[in-house]
């Protein structure tokens, strides 16, 4: 097969690999990729697309081409502009897993099926195409691969398994999973479906097999569809308690080729997800259930004193997840407060554990100004910005949301703000601005008694006045908070107050205070292993 491959690539004949998934097109295409004969051919213009891990559109295709031949040609409308790259050199091109992007009920699938047939009639081009579906180029040498015979099957399930079980029943199930092939094939046949991978899925989800797991499957399923990096198998008991025979059934799934497991998670290809998708998320229990485990997590504290801390580290590998989730549910209802809250949670923990920007960034600027949830967003929104370092960004969020507080009459609000302010300003080397925004802080948390603010207030104050060279002053405001700090116990703060004060008889030249201070800081973040211990 690999032999007669490599003699259709030499002659720069399109060719399509056709089969079941898991039957072994990757490994002949990579086989044909790596034959010597192919690499004395090509050299080092051998080029591999993984279909499955980019977005299903023209647009992503294309980008995809574009950089893997070396084209540098940004967001191409269609293969004009990478023609001199296509054409200036013999390229060996192989797309695997093509039905994610060729199936007929996909985005911009007639566009791409036409890049894919134009690319396929270049003469500088050998293409090589894998695919669990037939809908490929009409100029194509189909090749479709075949599954092993019973005696080969039994013989490498026995070399890899080491099975102790008896061969006859081995035999047995064999036989089982025979008739059900046979049950589908003839049903893919007779109905022509065979070019639709809509029409594959269904007979899946119509198999024996899968009725067998019960009502509760399809909306399991639908689940992990939903999630883009797929459901985290530690949270499997807890998301889905309402599902019995869970992780059976999830087990099973795989079994179908309708989901596999990949770094700790309970995923499927782009193409089911596609397929599977819940209709009407809004309505679904399940969903429902799954969205409350989340934003519960959300709620939970992030402060770096606080013992669960670390627990909130989740959102490291599930923030993708998360953003997805945030996204449906603030799309289906707008002025959803528990929506939008868990939007302004969610921002915080990126802010501590994974600092980059969000797409529902955008999202959260283009609320209307009256709507209710906008300033406490938007105020989350700024830090994230600070956190990547785009603090110009970052202060005009924080104005807007200020003007939004003092409309709406927040004073607490409005005091946060303006200590997030005088920080940034701080950062820009506004001093004068950021001294004058924190005073006025200050006089607000006063007036409401909030000690703990005042304390905040007062370390940003020192540090200001650090800044500015008013030493004598910015020890007076650190000691001050520090004094405040004691008697509520955040030793976070207490520490960067140390720090602070560190800084200030440093640069005054008393370095045996300087010292001093910077040890009862350590000694603080050593007991937490904060990151600037």
């Amino acid at each position: 097969m690999i032999e007669k491959v490599v003699d259709f690539a030499e002659r720069r004949a399109p060719i399509a690999l056709i089969g079941a998934g898991g039957i072994g097109k990757t490994f002949i295409a990579l086989a044909v990729l790596y034959d010597d004969r192919i690499k004395q051919r090509f050299g080092d213009n051998r080029r591999f697309i993984h279909c499955d891990q980019f977005p299903t559109s023209c647009n992503h295709f294309l980008s995809r081409l574009s950089k893997v031949i070396g084209a540098g040609v940004e967001n191409p409308n269609d293969l004009t502009p990478l023609c001199p790259s296509l054409s200036s050199k013999e390229i060996l091109i192989v797309l695997d897993n093509a039905e994610s992007i060729l199936d007929p009920q996909g985005t911009d699938s007639q566009e791409i099926y036409a890049s894919v047939e134009e690319l396929s009639q270049m003469e500088s081009i050998s293409l090589c195409v894998t695919s669990c579906i037939s809908t490929i180029p009409p100029d194509c040498e189909t090749l479709n691969i075949p599954t092993l015979s019973r005696e080969s099957a039994c013989d490498t399930f026995h070399h890899i398994y080491k099975s102790s079980k008896h061969p006859s029943l081995v035999s047995k199930d064999i036989n089982q999973l025979t008739r059900e092939w046979e049950r589908q094939w003839t049903g893919l046949l007779h109905t022509q479906h065979n070019k639709n991978l809509a029409a594959t899925i269904e007979l899946s989800l119509a198999s024996p097999m899968f009725q067998e797991l019960g009502p509760g499957a399809p909306g399991l399923l639908s689940i992990v569809a939903f999630f883009p990096q797929g459901v985290d198998e530690k949270n499997l008991n807890q998301v889905f308690l309402t599902v019995s025979d869970r992780i059976n059934i999830l087990d099973k799934f795989c079994v179908l080729s309708l989901a596999y497991q990949s770094n700790g998670f309970i995923t499927m290809l782009a193409p089911l997800q596609g397929h599977l998708l819940p209709k009407d998320p809004g309505s679904s229990a399940l969903l429902s259930t799954t969205k409350e485990f989340y934003f519960t997590q959300l709620s939970a504290q992030v402060y770096p004193d606080r013992p669960d801390f670390k627990d909130a580290q989740w959102i490291i590998s599930e923030d993708v997840n998360v953003e997805h989730l945030l996204d449906i549910f603030t799309s289906i209802d707008m002025n959803s407060v528990e929506a939008w809250n868990g939007c302004a949670s969610f921002l915080w923990h990126p802010y501590h554990h994974k600092p980059q920007l969000t797409m529902l960034g955008p999202k959260i600027e283009g609320l209307p100004d009256d709507h209710q949830s906008k300033p406490e967003c938007l105020f989350q929104l700024s830090h994230l910005f600070d956190s990547v370092g785009n603090t110009a960004k970052c202060k005009q969020l924080l104005i807007h949301t200020l003007k939004l507080q003092k409309e709406h009459g927040d004073d607490l609000a409005v005091a946060d703000t303006l200590r997030s302010l005088s920080h940034t300003n701080r950062l820009l080397g506004h001093l004068k601005e950021g001294i004058q925004q924190v005073e006025e802080a200050l006089i607000i948390y006063t007036q409401l008694g909030d000690a703990f603010g005042q304390a905040l207030s007062s370390r940003q104050l020192a540090w200001l006045l650090f800044r500015d060279s008013q030493l004598n002053t910015a020890a007076e405001a650190a000691s001050q908070a520090i004094d405040l700090l004691s008697r509520k116990g955040n030793q976070y703060e207490v520490c960067q107050c140390y720090r602070v004060l560190g800084n200030i008889w440093y640069s005054n030249g008393e370095i045996e205070t300087a010292i001093s201070h910077f040890g009862a800081a350590l000694k603080i973040a050593s007991s937490f292993s904060w990151q600037f211990q």
